[in-house]
């Protein structure tokens, strides 16, 4: 997905969250993020968040840490 097309749909979903409390809005927008979007566009929306981030909204970069793949401790 071309890069400014994904942050202005990951922003427009936290754009409609932000006015419900903080954590349930930062667990919705992670939450639809892992429900709707393709596997490949939350991996390279999660690499974005790593290695820029620009003009991503607040909340979208909090759910970003939701998405990451997580590591089982060894």
């Amino acid at each position: 997905m071309e890069t400014e097309k994904m942050v202005h749909r990951a922003n427009e979903i936290a754009r409609f969250w932000q006015a419900y409390p903080h954590d349930e809005a930062v667990a919705a927008v992670a939450g639809h993020i892992r429900s709707f979007w393709e596997p490949r566009f939350r991996r390279q929306l999660v690499e974005y968040a790593e290695t820029s981030g620009a003009d991503l909204h607040p909340l979208v970069e909090e759910a970003v840490q939701l998405l990451r793949p997580r590591t089982e401790p060894n």
